[in-house]
């Protein structure tokens, strides 16, 4: 069979996508399940990571969330059964692409499948709602009646933070950047129950000079949100639509906390100095923490487990992601690795 996988032609160089002749191991091991897969949803590849988590490879797995059926499975495996639908995400080290069709993988990283959840809603957003759940519950310890700045709610990962902030109680505030985005975040209403936004205000930023810190001020009486979520900050000099790392800080709540996308973020001796004033805490999101360590895999899988549910019943519903037959995927995951942010899913079989 084959299978989609990315190479680094070399350093600075942009990644290739290619397709590769792969076979299955003649047995599972005793905890593996072998799954069909049925859809796979498409992220960018950070190859950054996988070079420090030392796995280095020639050849690098490409479409990791996966939604499948089970086909066959180990002789101590003991959470499935052939047949049943399954949902998960390929470990880091995992030799098989998403898109090769049939995968095997330990039973430990996979939890059943709701049966009126689709294939394609599940693949579109399987990682950004992880990276929720470790943004809001893991390093922001949200509690009801809080209240959260997410910026950026119009992009997979917000959305993803909006409704499941809303859910738990707290207060949400977000900003757009285009005015497609704040027509849609006004417009957020939950599926069930009274139809109030789930967003509080929306803050553009793409009238020119932003107006975040005092808008979130006004918002909250001064005393400013208890977290913030972004995914990546900009320096001084940068015009682009992401906030200042200042802002964010401004707009900080004493005793709250920020939690970070941007990798290589840096605070200035001022910036520690004001978060020390306010007793404020930095942390920095890596969804990928939970397939590249053991050490807290059964709170990983509880996580997984409620958001299929979550989804099943429509508190967490995703942005319709694009859909591509397989034969496309390598055009797709081009599209997505220069883009970064963007996000697609192919569908591999039909679905019943």
């Amino acid at each position: 069979m084959k299978g989609l996988y990315c190479r680094a032609a070399g350093p600075g160089a942009d990644l290739q996508f290619v397709i590769q002749e792969t076979s299955l191991p003649e047995f599972l091991g005793s905890h593996q399940v072998r799954v069909e897969v049925k859809a796979c949803g498409l992220s960018s590849v950070d190859l950054q990571l996988f070079r420090e988590m030392k796995i280095e490879r020639e050849l690098m797995s490409v479409g990791r969330e996966i939604v499948g059926v089970i086909k066959q499975v180990g002789s101590k495996v003991s959470l499935f059964q052939p047949e049943e639908e399954v949902v998960g995400i390929l470990p880091l080290d995992c030799p098989f692409s998403g898109l090769c069709g049939v995968v095997d993988i330990d039973e430990h990283y996979l939890v059943h499948k709701p049966v009126q959840l689709s294939c394609v809603t599940v693949a579109a957003a399987l990682r950004d709602a992880v990276a929720a759940y470790t943004a809001l519950h893991t390093l922001a310890h949200m509690a009801d009646r809080h209240s959260v700045l997410v910026v950026d709610g119009a992009s997979s990962f917000g959305l993803m933070c909006i409704q499941l902030a809303w859910y738990h109680g707290l207060k949400v505030l977000t900003t757009s950047h285009s005015p497609q985005d704040h027509t849609f975040l006004e417009q957020l209403r939950p599926t069930v129950g009274v139809q109030d936004p789930l967003v509080a205000r929306v803050i553009p930023v793409y009238k020119g000079p932003s107006n975040l810190v005092h808008a979130v001020l006004e918002e909250t009486g001064g005393l400013g949100v208890d977290i913030v979520i972004d995914s990546g900050v900009h320096k001084e000099e940068e015009t682009d639509l992401g906030p200042h790392k200042h802002d964010l800080i401004d707009v900080l709540a004493v005793g709250g906390h920020w939690v970070t996308s941007h990798p290589h973020l840096q605070l200035d001796p001022p910036d520690s100095s004001y978060l020390h004033l306010k007793s404020a805490s930095l942390s920095f999101l890596n969804p990928e923490i939970w397939t590249a360590s053991s050490a807290q895999h059964g709170r990983y899988l509880h996580i997984l487990k409620d958001i299929v549910d979550k989804m099943s019943t429509g508190v967490l519903r995703p942005q319709p992601e694009e859909t591509f037959p397989l034969y496309e995927a390598t055009v797709a995951m081009e599209t997505i690795q220069r883009h970064q942010k963007r996000k697609a899913v192919v569908k591999l079989t039909a679905e019943d």
